[in-house]
Parts: structure tokens; C-alpha cells; sequence
């Protein structure tokens, strides 16, 4: 039996970087280079974008829940 799977990766790291945009693209990056040594994630699963968002942290953001890009 066939079975389909929609599944969604979901993180939240802490770039240093002078601008959103520079954050952006350094994630952007790192994930782009880990699916292109990795293209066995993307054919088995199916994976078909990579998406994200930069944020300047704001008053509700959580220390411990923010993982720091060291």
C-alpha cells in the first residue's frame, strides 16, 4: 500500500549577521549545502523547498528555545 507523508521541518537558530537578509541567506546557504550532499533526504523524501524567515527577537522569544549558529 501507498502511503503519503506531508511533513514539515521546523527550527529556529540565532545567526549573527548585520542585517535579516544576511542571516537569510548564511541559513540558506548551509541548508542548501546539506541537501546537495545529501540528495538521498530530498529523493526518498520528497523534499521540495526549504523555506525561512529572519526576525529580530522580540520581547516574547525565549532564550532557551533559540540555538546559537556556533
Amino acid at each position: 500500500m501507498k502511503v503519503k507523508v506531508h511533513w514539515i521541518i521546523d527550527g529556529v537558530a540565532e545567526i549573527d549577521a548585520d542585517t535579516p537578509e544576511d542571516a537569510e541567506k548564511k541559513v540558506e546557504n548551509e541548508l542548501s549545502k546539506f541537501m546537495g550532499e545529501n540528495k538521498h533526504i530530498a529523493d526518498n523524501l520528497g523534499a521540495r523547498a526549504i523555506q525561512g524567515k529572519a526576525y529580530l527577537p522580540g520581547p516574547d522569544d525565549k532564550d532557551e528555545i533559540i540555538k546559537n549558529d556556533d
